[in-house]
């Protein structure tokens, strides 16, 4: 698993151009809720959500196990130590709030939820979330067959063009119940941000190369994927817009300050 984890490092600069950033309202929900300024980011990667808890006055210490992730971050000015979260070592520091942006699936969810809950101060947070997104069909599908073609023995070519939300939902209550069973946090909440944004021909193929799908495939089944949706993209004009929810698990540490 971590080394499917470490394939997005394959052109990390590339990630941290395209990737999108997080709504700025769960940011803030997030600081708000938290007993100080503090935060720990687990599998940091190149720093896209570390960076905005640094806009919002925060100081962040990355989490990260891929150095060629942790490069890129290091020279935006973020603080990265370069290991797994399960095997970092706090080495006794503590955090008012812990976070992992699109990482905590590559964590052992009962080890990370309970090293969570050693490093939080009291009252401390603990925030998981990431993006569902869901392009149009007339885009999906056209991905989901040349991926199919190109890739048929890959897991990925089971799954629908389209996922439904839901399916999602069920995985971060899930979270929710391993946070739970750790007795040692607040009942967790789930939140939901629904945007969107519009996305050019050449910004969406810069994008896809960057999601676990695409980041093992050999050039030239990359290539004839990203083809076949840039013809598709072309059909609406070359622009598009992507409806994203971005989904939350997030609980506080149980103890007084």
């Amino acid at each position: 698993m971590r080394r499917t984890a470490e394939s997005f490092g394959a052109d990390a600069q590339r990630y941290d151009q395209a990737r999108p950033g997080y709504p700025e309202g769960l940011v803030a929900r997030i600081v708000a809720g938290s007993p100080g300024r503090d935060v720990l980011d687990v599998g940091c990667g190149t720093g896209i959500a570390a960076r905005q808890f640094q806009a919002a006055g925060c100081t962040v210490l990355g989490v990260e196990p891929d150095a060629r992730m942790a490069d890129v971050a290091q020279a935006r000015g973020l603080p990265v130590e370069v290991a797994t979260f399960e095997a970092w070592e706090p080495a006794g520091r503590v955090f008012d709030t812990v976070v992992a942006a699109q990482s905590w699936h590559w964590v052992d969810p009962v080890a990370g939820a309970v090293k969570a809950a050693r490093v939080l101060r009291p009252n401390g947070r603990l925030a998981i979330f990431g993006h569902v997104f869901e392009p149009p069909a007339e885009v999906a599908e056209p991905f989901a067959a040349a991926y199919r073609r190109v890739a048929p023995d890959s897991p990925f070519t089971s799954q629908p063009a389209r996922r439904p939300l839901d399916v999602y939902q069920a995985g971060y209550a899930s979270i929710a119940d391993t946070i739970r069973e750790t007795g040692q946090f607040s009942e967790p909440e789930q939140w939901r941000f629904d945007w969107e944004r519009s996305y050019t021909r050449d910004e969406w193929l810069d994008l896809l190369p960057t999601t676990g799908a695409l980041t093992r495939l050999r050039p030239e089944q990359l290539a004839e994927i990203l083809g076949a949706v840039g013809q598709a993209i072309d059909t609406l004009g070359g622009r598009f817009t992507m409806r994203y929810t971005t989904l939350a698990t997030s609980a506080v540490r149980a103890g007084t300050p």
